[in-house]
């Protein structure tokens, strides 16, 4: 079977395809996990995201270092005394 679930698809009196179940587009509003709020058009009752333009380092220009050590120095330091 080559078919969408939850779609019917009809004729019209013109013979073309149409479908006969319709999909309610909204005004809803999106909540980031920072607070800030936008609304937007969705056929979801509701859309949370983990972060937006408000949050975003690349946006805000605010640069995060997460790791201030290197991979390589975090390896040598963690197993220096292990070598012997």
């Amino acid at each position: 079977m080559n078919q969408k679930a939850n779609t019917k698809t009809a004729k019209n009196n013109k013979g073309t395809v149409t479908n006969s179940k319709k999909i309610p587009y909204q005004r809803i509003t999106a909540t980031c996990a920072c607070g800030a709020e936008y609304e937007t058009g969705s056929t979801a009752e509701s859309i949370r995201v983990d972060i937006c333009a408000n949050c975003h380092p690349f946006f805000t220009g605010e640069k995060r270092i997460l790791d201030s050590e290197g991979r390589v120095e975090k390896f040598l330091k963690k197993y220096q005394n292990h070598s012997k």
